[in-house]
């Protein structure tokens, strides 16, 4: 009989996992069962994904705010610190931030860009800075002049106003803050030539045009806990880049040894199955919540890690354009037999070809993070083990 389904993901349950965990035996163990369980058969290119938070934790990749206030103050010493360009979240940022301030000597100056941050958190509607007259590129802006053109606004979803809140959390430790709005990092260098800048895709951009515009000492996030300090878990690759709040007094890293990982993940499945499993870990999916505006890429990548299979971007035709145009006067099972041939003998790069249009040839890892993230969520699912099947299937198959 004919195949009715392609791609089917599935969200694994496992145990709730704990630092010292071996992680990898635990993910195949919860494939297996899930396989007896529910009767699936196991194939070559079947692809099992793992979020980068049980990775971590797995590992006990963990910081405190009294280990990254003293990594910060290692490399700012008595300056006053410009802490620019953060993301307005109370998971990402906020207990960074409580180290940040805890390592500062005297003064920080908190420079946010507006209307929103890097990845789409709103301090002011864009309409209202037409109305206003205010030009986010060109004006810089003093928290006072912020509030008398816009007031006092809460975050769409959280309630919570950032400017307040982010302000209270470095007076909390005795610190003087100083907070600005300006979208050119280079502002920042008029109130003092020690930065730490926080943004995450555009970073390698800003601490280029900092150094170049007269900084004594720059810093990006992925800077700060690259090496263990009394213990604690780093990140070489990210430092705080991609962490998470684990308690008001810890971050959780970003998992390390990720390729490590992954691969012996494959080998093991492989040695129980005799199937190829392709096996990759997941932190954020790349997609914008069309509500909040939102773009939910708060990671410094979408996989930190995968398998050799999982390289590259899908080279696939738009089934659509070839029946509204190759084979336009085609219908029924001549249609499906002309479509499903021109599929089998397609070129192996379709690049610029105009029956690839609109087949968004992003990286496979990108895509399949972002289906994994949205499958597993962020809440109270149990699922941060997914399992994909007929993923690289197309018509013919």
């Amino acid at each position: 009989m004919e195949r009715v389904i392609g791609t089917v993901v599935r969200g694994l349950r496992c145990p709730i996992i704990k630092e010292g965990d071996n992680i990898e035996q635990i993910v195949v163990d919860s494939v297996l069962k899930a396989v007896e369980t529910e009767n699936l058969t196991l194939n070559d290119k079947d692809i099992v994904t793992v979020t980068e938070s049980i990775v971590a934790r797995a590992q006990g990749n963990y910081a405190t705010i009294d280990q990254i206030g003293q990594d910060v103050s290692s490399k700012f010493g008595d300056d006053t610190i410009g802490v620019i360009f953060p993301i307005l979240s109370r998971n990402r940022f906020a207990i960074c931030l409580r180290g940040i301030a805890k390592g500062a000597a005297k003064k920080i100056v908190l420079m946010l860009s507006y209307p929103s941050d890097e990845v789409g958190n709103h301090l002011v509607d864009l309409d209202l800075l037409d109305e206003k007259g205010v030009n986010p590129w060109t004006d810089v802006l003093t928290e006072s002049e912020f509030r008398n053109l816009f007031g006092y606004n809460k975050h769409t979803f959280t309630g919570v106003d950032y400017i307040e809140y982010y302000k209270s959390l470095i007076e909390e430790y005795g610190i003087e803050c100083e907070v600005i709005f300006s979208n050119d990092c280079k502002t920042i260098l008029n109130y003092t030539k020690s930065v730490l800048t926080c943004d995450i895709h555009s970073r390698f951009r800003t601490k280029r045009l900092l150094r170049a515009n007269g900084a004594e000492k720059v810093y990006g996030l992925d800077d700060i806990m690259t090496e263990s300090i009394d213990g604690s878990g780093s990140n070489k690759s990210y430092g705080l880049l991609g962490s998470n709040k684990s308690t008001e007094e810890a971050v959780k890293l970003f998992p390390t040894n990720c390729q490590v990982v992954v691969d012996n993940i494959q080998a093991i499945l492989y040695e129980k199955t005799g199937k190829n499993i392709e096996v990759m870990i997941y932190g954020d999916g790349a997609f914008k919540d069309p509500v909040g505006k939102i773009w939910e890429l708060a990671d410094p990548v979408v996989s930190p890690a995968y398998t050799a299979g999982l390289e590259g971007t899908p080279n696939e035709v738009k089934i659509k354009y070839l029946a509204d145009n190759n084979f336009a006067n085609l219908e029924g099972e001549e249609l499906k037999k002309a479509i499903s041939q021109y599929i089998e003998h397609k070129d192996t790069d379709l690049t610029g070809n105009m029956v690839s249009q609109g087949t968004t040839p992003r990286r496979l890892t990108d895509l399949i993070g972002s289906l994994s993230d949205l499958t597993s969520g962020s809440g109270d699912k149990g699922t941060p083990i997914i399992f994909i099947q007929g993923y690289f299937d197309n018509y013919t198959k």
